[in-house]
């Protein structure tokens, strides 16, 4: 592209001159399109993710600087940038529509839990309080991860965090009394 059209593009965009939108299009949108389609190797997507980031070069036009790179390098990397941000939340997406909302796993209540339990639950009682909801919800009312996430309003990574903490510290306890009763 002539270094002309490209400076009087910059100065459509910086002045908010919706022909540099049309400009713009016109010699860019094969090659930033052919970026999104590589990115993404989705048609419908990548027309999507095109879309986004021609909003995103018009509402940010004053952050681009002519000193850092050329208008096309600048544009790459916003329709780069958008196509990722495209694809990581299509898989997040994905990923949550995995999860049901209805659960076959049943609550049992701990009176019905068989005596060898109490001892568990006992030693549970030593840890920590942010432990012992996550193993009494995970073991004692019989939730899923997603389930004790969803009603103790924490991330399940944090759930799966804390159980594992919690387990380990419960093997600590029961490896001292392992100990102690072999004595």
């Amino acid at each position: 592209m002539k270094p002309f059209i490209e400076r009087h593009i910059v100065e459509l965009l910086r002045a908010q001159d919706e022909r540099a939108i049309g400009l713009l299009y016109d010699h860019y949108a094969d090659a930033l399109y052919g970026v999104a389609i590589k990115v993404t190797k989705d048609d419908a997507l990548a027309q999507d993710v095109l879309q986004d980031a021609f909003v995103k070069i018009w509402k940010n036009a004053h952050k681009y600087d002519e000193g850092k790179a050329r208008l096309f390098t600048w544009l790459f990397r916003v329709v780069q940038n958008t196509a990722i941000d495209a694809i990581r939340s299509r898989k997040r997406k994905m990923a949550k529509e995995i999860q049901t909302d209805d659960s076959n796993v049943y609550h049992i209540p701990t009176t019905q839990l068989a005596i060898e339990h109490l001892d568990i639950e006992h030693h549970a009682s030593g840890l920590e309080e942010k432990y012992k909801v996550v193993i009494d919800a995970l073991f004692f009312q019989g939730m899923t991860q997603q389930e004790a996430s969803d009603e103790l309003n924490i991330p399940l990574g944090t759930v799966k965090s804390r159980l594992k903490i919690g387990l380990r510290e419960m093997r600590k306890l029961f490896g001292i009394l392992i100990v102690l009763i072999s004595l």
